[in-house]
């Protein structure tokens, strides 16, 4: 992972513990060591992790390295140094292998939202009444909520509707030149 263009950073807080965090490619990356730190109270919170990313390979997490990636971030000693970071999916997937009572709200957290979405894939309604749920414990106002209800439901129907009347055809977007530049041309084409 390279560190070309200067990432964003900053602290999140857990159990009032800080995670160092930086917003880079697009998505957030944490630090595996702090992650570790606080779950685990290890007094050697760099060994635990060298010996879990061993533990993860042999459990079968063969593309942990790849997913690693060396960012930099400020050190307790205000220089910014290297260290482990990986995005939201990886860090799950490492909080998932770790052994200590408070991991375990994480496991079970994982489970339910697993469980929620295979019943979601079996009646798809759940996911619009979760929505609605969430949106009113943020506060939003019921017309709001309505709203937005209804113009996922008009997206997903004209989306619908598209795929059905124009699936076999293709648009191809053709640059070419002329005198006065590059134009584009666009053309359709039946698969």
């Amino acid at each position: 992972m390279s560190n070309d263009k200067k990432p964003l950073t900053s602290v999140a807080l857990f159990q009032e513990k800080t995670v160092r965090r930086v917003w880079f490619e697009d998505r957030w990356f944490f630090s595996v060591i702090d992650v570790i730190a606080i779950l685990t109270d290890s007094d050697r919170p760099r060994k635990y992790w060298s010996d879990l990313k061993t533990k993860l390979i042999k459990e079968g997490y063969v593309e942990v390295s790849e997913k690693i990636g060396q960012l930099k971030m400020e050190a307790p000693d205000g220089k910014m140094r290297v260290t482990d970071a990986v995005d939201t999916t990886t860090l799950l997937r490492i909080i998932q292998s770790i052994t200590s009572p408070k991991a375990d709200p994480f496991k079970r957290w994982l489970a339910e939202v697993g469980t929620q979405r295979l019943e979601e894939i079996e009646n798809p309604e759940k996911a619009m009444e979760r929505m609605r749920a969430l949106y009113e414990e943020k506060g939003y106002p019921k017309e709001w909520i309505e709203k937005r209800m209804r113009g996922i439901a008009v997206r997903n129907e004209l989306t619908e509707e598209w795929e059905e009347r124009y699936h076999y055809n293709l648009i191809v977007f053709a640059p070419f030149w002329t005198s006065g530049g590059m134009n584009v041309a666009l053309f359709m084409a039946s698969c």
